[in-house]
């Protein structure tokens, strides 16, 4: 069962809960990318299935062991307080920020956003404090107030893209080298910053996969760039 099932109320659907029929673009596949998707809380499946599909060897990431290798990592929606703690429990938190620090992609949706932020709203420290932005949590409401919306991320290209809100981040400051890829209304919702790449919504959950495509070539010109 997906993290997010459990909020949607027994005999609804929830408007993203779609056929999953993944909408790509033009698409190369590359099966020697090697992605990591930390998994110790939150919407680990729904990433991975995308990442597989797109054609990455795909790593669920529990353990120090399993980052051997990566070449990039996906930081899942859920809760990020209890992210941030079990990263610390696991003794994941500093081998990521180093990783991220030699330049390997990070790409962060919803919570994952939160963990990458150098400045959490309310919070006595933040967690891996990797990108240079500031978050406020559940800026948009709790799950009930969940709902989905069509973006403008010219990043990926001129047709919206169908973006899923639960508990939502938003930015609420970003560092001059930080470039905002996508607003709601008045508020900062994706974002990046060389090879770190942030959303305040949920891209996994619609089937386009346009935006794992984007992180994916980040992956790409990083292994380049380290081959080189």
């Amino acid at each position: 069962m997906s993290f997010y099932a459990r909020f949607i109320k027994k005999g609804t659907a929830a408007p993203w809960r779609r056929p999953f029929r993944i909408r790509r673009t033009r698409w190369e596949r590359d099966e020697s990318m090697r992605v990591g998707v930390l998994a110790l809380q939150g919407d680990v499946s729904e990433h991975a299935r995308m990442l597989t599909e797109l054609g990455s060897q795909t790593v669920l990431v529990k353990r120090r062991p399993q980052l051997e290798g990566l070449q990039g990592l996906v930081i899942p929606g859920g809760e990020s307080t209890t992210i941030g703690k079990l990263m610390r429990e696991y003794n994941l938190l500093l081998p990521i920020r180093a990783m991220a620090q030699a330049g390997m992609p990070v790409f962060g949706t919803c919570a994952g956003l939160i963990v990458l932020a150098k400045e959490i709203e309310g919070a006595s420290e933040a967690h891996l404090g990797l990108m240079d932005i500031g978050v406020n949590r559940n800026s948009f409401g709790r799950q009930r107030e969940s709902f989905e919306t069509d973006l403008e991320i010219f990043e990926i290209g001129t047709d919206l893209f169908p973006a899923v809100f639960i508990r939502a981040p938003h930015v609420t400051w970003v560092g001059d080298g930080v470039r905002v890829l996508a607003h709601y209304q008045d508020r900062v919702v994706a974002v990046r910053e060389n090879n770190l790449l942030g959303l305040s919504f949920h891209p996994e959950l619609t089937g386009d996969a346009r935006l794992h495509q984007y992180f994916l070539s980040m992956v790409k010109e990083s292994v380049k760039v380290f081959e080189g």
